[in-house]
């Protein structure tokens, strides 16, 4: 499956408001998007071009079509370090379009934006997404979530 990672498009905010209205693709989130409408996501789309301070890019398939948003956020140059996070379309789960994705935005990450550490975090009741991160191959920093609740991972370039 050809997949790319491009800017944010506006023709993709009806699709990003597919998964922000799934209340399964939003139920652990930290962020509330249950409330988000079309033109919050065309407002995001817009601001998302400055890649200041978090850079957030489509997935897409070979057509182009919008699957997912993958963010690498809260980007700090001094610490060359920043918030990975992800979101995909429910019709993307399941065919390596997160795996895809993951890799393309820590390798953009890593070799064009010199960052050293990529970082997120996961609530453990978050079974879908705790499956992602083991089956790409990532471990918690600690397997105790911390004093909010959540489970910590990182990516160290080199």
């Amino acid at each position: 499956r050809m997949m790319q990672l491009r800017c944010l498009q506006p023709q993709d905010a009806p699709l990003m408001l597919e998964w922000m209205h799934d209340p399964d693709a939003v139920r652990y989130m930290r962020a509330d998007f249950s409330g988000m409408t079309l033109a919050d996501c065309e407002r995001f789309i817009a601001a998302a071009q400055q890649d200041t301070p978090s850079l957030h890019r489509a997935v897409a398939d070979e057509a182009g079509v919008y699957q997912g948003t993958v963010s690498l956020k809260n980007r700090d140059a001094g610490r060359g370090e920043a918030e990975f996070a992800i979101a995909v379309r429910r019709c993307a789960m399941g065919h390596g379009v997160a795996a895809w994705g993951m890799q393309a935005i820590l390798q953009l990450g890593f070799s064009q934006l010199g960052l050293r550490r990529i970082y997120w975090c996961v609530a453990p009741q978050n079974v879908r997404a705790c499956r992602f991160y083991a089956k790409q191959g990532y471990t918690p920093l600690k397997p105790d979530p911390d004093e909010n609740g959540l489970l910590w991972f990182e990516v160290l370039n080199g």
